[in-house]
């Protein structure tokens, strides 16, 4: 009794001095909120908070938020801060949502750690699953990574859809399947890329189902066609009160349809914009099929690969998805890197960390210098900023083959026990 009482004191602590910290840096830096939200590697234009008040304040006005191709998020983002004091006027109201936003997210990583499927799920069990870290830690490396905390003071809409995702894993994770849809559909909602999720979230959630041997393949079709009812079900309520607020369908292509095509070129952490810049018309639709193709395409081959581990999936897709996804920000990073920790037992296994962690350090103080030679500066072009993105998608994909790396030689391991310790080598 009393030890749980320590760590409910504990996490109290953590998430309160998270929120502080967040609090201070809103308030002692009143620029600092503003500066964030104008940086490329924060805001994109389908996350930008200014975006969002500018489509708040034709919302306001009895406009079509969409009027002017500046505003690109969900139309049920608009009654949300809506319901907020002006921001203009009261700003601490704004700040206080994305703080208890993050804190959320946070929680729900912490309930992912506890659970201990990172190192022993119903398929599998690591034999170095003990060697782990507690969940207050996990959620504390999350609240504290300089990405997430940037991403909270700029107000990047992001946020949200981060949230959604952790809370879908926790609640698949608890054996709650409808939640975990419902969380999925409202970040495919706001973000239309956490869809692509659906496939390894669904063997998580029948992994933790308590169902009768008898009539397996029955009990996984009947399985499978609820959960994607669900989600599309709960995707189909979230359109039609898009559809009331809204008075129509414009929000479709204003929102997903720009993700879709890169309708807007603007400079991001990501690899499609410039390539669309440099490419002709003709070819574009080609490529923009080839990109999509290639950024769905690691879903199926991991999901069957790593049929064993669901949660390993989802955290590999995550980081993918941080690099080639259309509009990636450093949010996305957060995101991958704070699932990352839960696999502390396979960090002995990793080969490159030490470059990987230099890359993202060199990458995280070379991008804004490079960005202002370009714009500000102007003793740059734009090869300057989209080289040092390159750079940073090396890293994170070292990242991403690494981790994969250390949870197959692990299950190696486990089916071949002679060979444990024992050096391999590519042929």
């Amino acid at each position: 009794m009393n030890g749980g009482k320590v760590t409910l004191r504990r996490t109290a602590g953590l998430y309160a001095g998270a929120a502080v910290l967040r609090l201070a840096l809103f308030t002692l830096f009143p620029g600092l909120p503003d500066l964030l939200t104008g940086r490329v590697e924060i805001s994109t234009p389908v996350t930008s908070f200014k975006r969002l008040q500018e489509g708040l304040f034709l919302y306001n006005h009895n406009v079509s938020p969409y009027d002017g191709g500046v505003y690109h998020q969900a139309p049920l983002l608009l009654p949300i801060f809506n319901l907020l004091p002006s921001f203009s006027a009261f700003p601490i109201f704004t700040y206080l949502l994305y703080i208890a936003i993050d804190i959320l997210s946070a929680h729900a990583l912490l309930r992912i750690a506890e659970s201990g499927e990172a190192g022993s799920s119903a398929r599998f069990t690591s034999p170095r699953r003990d060697k782990r870290w507690s969940g207050a830690i996990v959620a504390a490396l999350f609240l504290f990574n300089p990405f997430t905390i940037a991403t909270c003071i700029g107000r990047s809409t992001t946020v949200f859809t981060t949230c959604a995702i952790l809370h879908a894993i926790a609640n698949a994770i608890s054996g709650r399947p409808f939640h975990a849809m419902v969380a999925l559909a409202f970040a495919s909602y706001l973000s239309m890329y956490p869809l692509l999720l659906l496939p390894p979230l669904i063997l998580l959630c029948y992994d933790r189902q308590k169902l009768p041997a008898t009539g397996a393949p029955n009990a996984w079709i009947k399985f499978t066609a609820t959960m994607v009812m669900d989600v599309f079900g709960a995707l189909a309520v979230l359109f039609q009160m898009s559809f009331f607020l809204t008075g129509s369908w414009e929000f479709l292509s204003s929102t997903y349809g720009v993700q879709l095509t890169l309708s807007d070129l603007a400079p991001n952490i990501g690899l499609w914009w410039y390539f669309f810049v440099e490419m002709f018309d003709s070819f574009r639709s080609f490529f923009l099929a080839v990109f999509w193709l290639h950024l769905s395409s690691y879903v199926g081959g991991l999901s069957v690969r790593l049929r064993q581990q669901p949660l390993v999936v989802i955290t590999l897709l995550l980081g993918i998805f941080s690099i080639f996804k259309p509009y990636p920000s450093i949010a996305d990073a957060s995101l991958f890197l704070g699932m990352v920790p839960l696999y502390r037992h396979v960090f002995p296994l990793l080969r490159y960390s030490f470059v990987i962690a230099a890359i993202i350090i060199y990458t995280t103080f070379l991008g804004p210098a490079f960005y202002h030679l370009w714009i500000y500066a102007g003793s740059g072009n734009a090869n300057f900023f989209y080289a040092i993105t390159l750079v940073w998608g090396l890293g994170l994909s070292l990242l991403v083959c690494d981790l994969a790396f250390a949870v197959l030689r692990d299950e190696w391991e486990v089916e071949r026990p002679e060979m444990a310790g024992k050096e391999i080598r590519q042929i």
